[in-house]
């Protein structure tokens, strides 16, 4: 989501113009992208907090612009060249799927428990590995379709047990937003992929940002209001794992297919099970331990699979 010509010369590292040194192990490369998905985790249970206390709008406006001013801070202390056109669409087209995606997902997530957020936004990565076949051209290995079947069915238990409870009409509004953002997300982790290898982590990271917050900003006059002082730590809290979350993947769809990589998504029930059992007294039934458990092993199967080698980004661009 950043980068300079020295990071070129250094193994592992993704250079400002976006060509990579060195492949890493496809296993470190999914590990990253578990490390990325539970941070993100933990960004959602900061967001969801700020979303009852101070609206949607206001907890994506005040933490774009911490991010934005802490993204600026490290991409340009690393003396960046300009990005190029190919990545600047990219950087803005990403950035406005990125504006839809978490407004539509951080409503929902006010109004439903952070477990049902997450299992029902699993119909994205399913959806991206396909679309990482027709779009990018990646083979979908078998692995990646067992793994994605299993974690299907441990969704389909935890709505089972889910739809036995009365959450009311607010919650199902937020249930359609959140699948709405899913179908976004999809589309967005095909980008994240074409981004990554045409720019660094930190590049991404302030850019992306950069074009959400303008989107945003659009809105403030009439949305815009300051948050009480309490509310500033979680803000920033937010802002920190959120460019933190963004770089993990970045740097991990720079070394795996998007199609591998996808099923990394599912570690996330795990994560928001927990936090919404610590932070906000969500009940973790027996039916979500069920689905948790197929979940994991789907997205452990998953990453038993052997990409093709990876070779030169430039000959992967489509």
């Amino acid at each position: 989501m950043f980068a300079v010509s020295p990071d070129v010369a250094r193994p592992g590292l993704i250079g400002q113009g976006g060509g990579m040194s060195r492949a890493a192990s496809p296993a470190i490369a999914f590990a990253v992208g578990v490390l990325g998905i539970a941070t993100f985790s933990m960004m959602d249970a900061a967001m969801k907090g700020l979303g009852l206390t101070i609206g949607t709008y206001n907890a994506l406006f005040w933490r774009g612009i911490v991010i934005v001013a802490l993204g600026a801070a490290v991409h340009f202390a690393r003396r960046p060249t300009a990005p190029s056109r190919e990545a600047m669409v990219l950087h803005l087209r990403r950035g406005m799927v990125a504006l839809v995606m978490s407004f539509l997902f951080f409503w929902g997530l006010a109004r439903v428990p952070m477990a049902q957020a997450i299992s029902l936004s699993y119909i994205a990565p399913l959806l991206a590995i396909f679309l990482a076949a027709l779009l990018l051209g990646e083979k979908v290995g078998r692995a990646s379709i067992a793994g994605s079947l299993a974690a299907l069915t441990g969704i389909g238990i935890i709505l089972f047990g889910q739809s036995r409870a009365d959450l009311g009409d607010a919650a199902f509004l937020g249930s359609v937003a959140i699948l709405g953002s899913a179908i976004c997300y999809s589309y967005n982790l095909i980008l994240a992929r074409q981004q990554a290898l045409r720019a660094g982590p930190t590049e991404i990271a302030f850019w992306q940002s950069l074009f959400v917050l303008t989107g945003l900003a659009l809105a403030a006059p009439w949305a815009a209001v300051l948050p009480p002082a309490d509310a500033w730590p979680k803000i920033v809290i937010a802002a920190v794992l959120g460019m933190i979350s963004l770089m993990l993947l970045a740097w991990a769809y720079a070394r795996g297919e998007a199609s591998y990589l996808a099923p990394t998504e599912y570690s996330s029930f795990v994560w928001a099970a927990l936090f919404g059992h610590v932070f906000f007294g969500e009940r973790v039934t027996g039916y979500t331990l069920a689905g948790a458990t197929m979940i994991v092993a789907g997205c452990l199967y998953a990453a038993r699979r052997r990409p093709r080698p990876f070779v030169d980004a430039e000959t992967q661009l489509p």
